[in-house]
């Protein structure tokens, strides 16, 4: 892509947050944003279809915020977090896209420093490390270090990239590319989708966010987490039973290093 197509707003990073039944959260995350040392940015909210009171939330937040980087976008049906976060990549104008859940939080440096990053390495994707955090967003001390790179036969074996770590330029990633296919774990079959296409992710390998473990019990999590990976094997990657039971064997191994909070 052309790097003169982002000109206009060279330096921003508009960043794409799907919000669904967050009240409690929310406004936690947009603090976070809005404490970025990092000022050139714009934060697009993707309202998707929420009936628990997520939207007065926001828009309470907004009217006493009055900060015009705020974007509201409301999808008129809950359509899943694949179709909000491509409603909010499409809607983007910043050179740089940054991801961050409704119930995540930033460090203060985080887009700044990853930015820095980016442009030191002149890579096209970039994620970073994280800590686990409780329900209240305090950190529990358990932090997931990254590898400096990773390719697409090292991320089959390590699903370590935390969706809201992650930064991309735009100006050297296809558009097409950046769309996120719909299905389950959306966001791990995109990076896998850009590995598979030549490009490498580069991890900087600090704790730059907080990943927020809300109330779903720790036996339902797992029971989900290994059916979701077996079917980005079977059916987004095609890999045959044995090939995928090859990464699998990888992958849960490190599922386990990342909650002890070793570098992987």
């Amino acid at each position: 892509m052309e790097e003169g197509r982002f000109q206009r707003r060279k330096d921003c990073i508009s960043i794409v947050m799907p919000v669904y039944h967050a009240r409690d959260s929310v406004g936690a995350a947009m603090d976070s944003v809005r404490a970025q040392t990092w000022r050139d940015w714009e934060l697009l909210l993707v309202l998707d279809g929420c009936t628990d009171g997520t939207e007065k939330v926001v828009e309470a937040y907004c009217r006493q915020a009055r900060d015009q980087r705020i974007r509201v976008i409301r999808q008129p049906r809950n359509l899943g977090a694949a179709r909000a976060r491509n409603r909010g990549i499409e809607e983007a104008e910043g050179r740089y896209l940054a991801f961050l859940d409704a119930d995540d939080l930033w460090m203060e440096e985080k887009l700044e420093k990853e930015l820095a990053f980016l442009k030191k390495t002149g890579a096209a994707f970039a994620f970073t490390g994280y800590e686990f955090a409780d329900r209240n967003g305090r950190g529990t001390g358990k932090v997931v270090r990254v590898p400096p790179v990773l390719t697409y036969g090292q991320a089959l074996k390590n699903t370590t990239i935390f969706t809201t770590t992650v930064m991309f330029d735009r100006a050297k990633i296809g558009e097409g590319l950046l769309k996120m296919p719909e299905i389950k774990s959306e966001d791990t079959a995109l990076w896998w989708k850009l590995l598979r296409n030549g490009y490498e992710a580069h991890g900087l390998d600090e704790n730059l966010a907080l990943y927020r473990r809300q109330g779903n019990t720790l036996s339902a999590n797992k029971a989900e987490a290994i059916r979701r990976i077996w079917g980005l094997y079977r059916k987004a990657e095609n890999l045959s039973a044995p090939r995928s039971l090859y990464y699998f064997c990888f992958w849960a191994v490190r599922a386990v290093g990342r909650r002890l909070g070793r570098k992987l």
